[in-house]
């Protein structure tokens, strides 16, 4: 088994940096050199990445440190993380100061969500190319436990294998082998969704836009959080950065879905974009009395104005129908409701379905890899649970070929569906009678 016994995190006062090095002090039960450009702010970090993991008893595990002590802390490590900005000019000038002081015995990897592995790799010397690799956890990875792990043309196989055993057995992550593909699979399935419901907020601005369709993609879908509310949690220049990556990068059936809408572009050029700064595609208005409101951003006026309480039938029934165990019911509403809305609703949910299994093919090494990087990495109904889900009440294929004939124009339907199996996650976890 690989003993960890230290470790240099390199960015640790970002949101992932500071968290992962909590999962390392905790879990790991490692030595954390917290590595930060401004010790200052390393120092106030701390007690965030303390919190981070609900434990106090690991602030001795970690170390505060700025970029003048970088190579004494890398020389010392067993392990190096890097999370640094999602910008590979950056990522490679670190890789070679790391590549510079790295004993041959350790492992350094990127936390990168979707940069290429292999050009990071090649920043390194040759003898150390074969121990780094794409270590990329998801946000926050204290509850979401999927870790993607990607090897390059270099990686060696058996230092490989002992970093997922000390991923998946020492830090409890869901490890799932990805290749060395933009985005990799969580992300590329997972914005490929979210990316097309922006895209659908500016094609029904005049019934609502953004609210209206978190409205009909909401928990009672199958997922934690609406996909245009998951936007702004992770912030619309993160969401830019990964669809622009993928859109120039590759170009697989559903290549225009990664187009991001002219709105959501200007409100990441106007610095909105989302939670961390106060305002994106919803703002939450805070009064002197202590009162909040939430609103949203209206695509039509360019303003701000409250979120509308849509009333839409089905989902109403919907809900009902889940808080009282009755899925087959729900389903059964969803699928024979004919209304724009319902229409919508289904329509995503197997795209969903469809790209997830077409992107595993593509990005991934076993179909069960789309259901792990779903449920562990956003919490969504895992695509292949939804296919059970929907199975309990309607010929799914034949579903499909009638809803969505132009994607079955795009992609060979009857193979892609031939690997189908049942899944290994319940999908009534992910259907939840909530917004």
């Amino acid at each position: 088994m690989l003993l960890i016994k230290s470790v240099t995190v390199i960015g640790v006062t970002g949101t992932m940096g500071a968290n992962i090095a909590g999962i390392f002090a905790s879990f790991g039960n490692a030595k954390v050199y917290c590595v930060g450009r401004d010790i200052d702010k390393v120092n106030k970090t701390i007690p965030r990445i303390v919190k981070s993991v609900k434990a106090d008893s690991i602030r001795a595990n970690l170390i505060p440190a700025d970029f003048s002590m970088l190579e004494e802390c890398v020389s010392n490590s067993d392990l190096i993380f890097e999370s640094s900005k999602e910008d590979l000019y950056i990522k490679t000038e670190i890789a070679k100061r790391v590549g510079s002081a790295m004993k041959e015995t350790a492992i350094s990897g990127t936390g990168s969500s979707g940069l290429s592995i292999t050009k990071i790799a090649e920043c390194y010397p040759e003898n150390l190319r074969s121990r780094f690799f794409g270590i990329h956890m998801f946000n926050p990875p204290y509850t979401l436990q999927l870790c993607e792990l990607t090897p390059t043309i270099y990686s060696n196989p058996s230092v490989k294998s002992e970093l997922e055993g000390y991923l998946r057995n020492t830090l409890l992550r869901t490890v799932v082998e990805v290749k060395d593909s933009p985005a990799f699979l969580g992300n590329r399935i997972g914005f490929q969704f979210i990316n097309e419901a922006l895209q659908y907020a500016e094609k029904y601005k005049d019934n609502g836009g953004i609210d209206y369709i978190d409205a009909l993609l909401g928990s009672f879908t199958g997922r934690s959080m609406a996909p245009l509310t998951t936007a702004d949690f992770v912030g619309l220049d993160v969401h830019k950065a990964i669809v622009d990556n993928i859109y120039e990068n590759t170009k697989d059936y559903a290549h225009d879905t990664f187009v991001l809408p002219s709105f959501a572009s200007r409100l990441v050029s106007e610095g909105k974009l989302g939670r961390k700064s106060g305002a994106g595609l919803y703002k939450r208005v805070k009064y002197e009395n202590g009162l909040t409101r939430q609103t949203v951003f209206d695509i039509n006026s360019g303003l701000y104005r409250d979120v509308i309480p849509y009333v839409f039938p089905f989902a109403d029934k919907m809900k009902r129908e889940i808080a009282e165990g009755d899925y087959v019911n729900a389903f059964e509403r969803l699928v024979n409701n004919h209304s724009q809305e319902a229409e919508i609703c289904l329509s995503f949910l197997l795209k969903y379905f469809i790209y997830s299994l077409y992107a595993t093919e593509e990005v991934g090494y076993d179909i069960t890899a789309a259901d792990d990087v779903m449920a562990t990495g956003f919490n969504w109904c895992p695509p292949l649970a939804m296919y059970q889900a929907l199975s309990t009440v309607t010929d799914v294929p034949e579903l499909i070929k009638t809803r969505l004939p132009d994607i079955c124009r795009k992609v060979d339907m009857d193979r892609l569906l031939a690997d189908v199996k049942p899944s290994k996650y319940d999908y009534r976890i992910y259907f939840r009678s909530g917004r």
